[in-house]
């Protein structure tokens, strides 16, 4: 029988390789690519080689101002350089003939009617004239002038100074109003002046903060809703007006229908009404004597009415006393709040915001102040360049209605024409002018 043996070799358990998991952090940054990263590296070495970085060096070290221009460029492109600018051209191109004002005159066949009077013409030179100037021209003048040497040094005459004398062109009688010397009133409800050339927040700029402008942007959204709810509101009142107006008529209509048929059953019942008063027999009853008793407990009870009257009197006057006090009181208080107010305001004259103002419910003059030019540029409209850049705003309508809000000039009405006196053109007639 044969005998097994075992195969030949090691008996031990396959080795393993002692290989990290390939699951965790350090496998993962072996296949990072950092090229980008080398490069902006490499880069930063050879700005600060060449001698420092560009974006802390200032702006001097970096850009030339060339106010000169290449005097080469008119050499080499002659046909380009002598040919104006199409901007020049423009500008340049202004017609001879002046614009069409936009006032309203009256044409060359209208007239006021009235026939000038004929009168000598003065324009012409009398014979007298004409004999003198013959004269003058055949060398025959009525004064000569003798021609003699100086006596004196013309230019070393010294003059002397002309005393001023002050004109006084005002009228006496004329005198400048009280308001001329009183300080002008400002438009805002706080009573303060704002500045003439209010400092913009930061919304304003035209590559502003992320935060600023939405809170802007938020704020003009709000005002937006609100105007268009106060529209529909008042068009909603508007509505219902006019449906209650359209009820009352109809119910006055319906009111005068009935009144009509009324009259109709009134007559009805006045011709079938029979008056029973001669049936009706008096069953009132003599009032008796009260007695002592009764006298007592009725003036017990006036007694106490008038004491209970009196006592609610009393009452009444000591609440409101108390509320007297109460109400001076918080007026004392109110008063010196506002007076601290209004003195810490004046002392910060910083800390107003034209951009957010608060106007006065009465205003002057009966024009009310102009609104504010919305400037504001929508997500999508913001541009990354300054070529690309749009600007906003007046700064003749803002210095305008700054004026306007400091109380320095009335809010008044565009007035396009002026108002001419009305003219009747009417014929004469000659024929009726007549002698007898």
């Amino acid at each position: 029988m044969p005998v097994i043996q075992p195969l030949k070799g090691s008996t031990a358990a396959p080795a393993t390789y002692k290989q990290p998991s390939r699951k965790g952090k350090k496998a993962w940054r072996k296949n990072v690519d950092v090229t980008e990263v080398e490069k902006g590296l490499d880069e930063l070495n050879e700005e600060i080689i060449k001698g420092g970085i560009l974006a802390d060096r200032p702006s001097d070290e970096l850009f030339v101002i060339d106010t000169v221009g290449d005097s080469s460029l008119p050499k080499q492109f002659p046909e380009h350089t002598s040919k104006p600018l199409k901007a020049d051209e423009i500008i340049s191109a202004r017609s001879a003939v002046p614009a069409v004002s936009l006032r309203k005159r009256p044409g060359d066949k209208t007239s006021d009617g009235v026939i000038p009077a004929k009168r000598l013409r003065t324009g012409y030179v009398t014979h007298k004239e004409l004999n003198r100037l013959r004269k003058v021209a055949d060398g025959h003048h009525e004064s000569t002038v003798e021609v003699s040497d100086a006596s004196y040094d013309a230019w070393g005459a010294v003059a002397k100074p002309e005393p001023e004398v002050l004109v006084d062109t005002r009228d006496e009688k004329k005198k400048a109003p009280k308001s001329l010397s009183q300080k002008p009133i400002s438009l805002l409800a706080s009573g303060k002046m704002p500045k003439a050339v209010p400092k913009p927040t930061g919304g304003y700029s035209y590559n502003p903060v992320f935060t600023d402008y939405e809170a802007r942007y938020v704020e003009a959204s709000n005002k937006a809703v609100e105007a268009e709810r106060q529209r529909l509101a008042a068009e909603e009142a508007e509505r219902v007006k006019q449906e209650a107006a359209a009820r009352s008529a109809a119910e006055a209509e319906a009111a005068e229908a009935r009144a009509d048929l009324s009259e109709w059953e009134d007559d009805s019942e006045w011709e079938g009404f029979q008056s029973g008063g001669e049936e009706l027999k008096a069953s009132t009853k003599r009032p008796e004597r009260k007695t002592k008793a009764q006298r007592n407990r009725i003036q017990r009870r006036k007694e106490e009415e008038r004491r209970a009257k009196h006592e609610a009197k009393t009452k009444v006057r000591k609440a409101q006393l108390e509320q007297i006090r109460r109400i001076a009181k918080e007026i004392s208080e109110r008063e010196r709040e506002r007076t601290l107010a209004v003195a810490k305001a004046e002392d910060s004259e910083g800390s107003t915001d034209d951009n957010e103002e608060v106007l006065r419910r009465r205003q002057l003059g009966k024009f009310k102040l102009p609104e504010k030019d919305l400037e504001l540029v929508l997500p999508d409209e913001l541009q990354d360049s300054l070529r690309l850049l749009k600007p906003e705003g007046n700064l003749l309508k803002d210095r305008y209605r700054s004026l306007l809000l400091r109380g320095r000039m009335e809010v008044r009405g565009r007035i396009p024409f002026k108002k001419q006196a009305k003219t009747k053109l009417t014929e004469k007639w000659t024929y009726k002018d007549f002698d007898i």
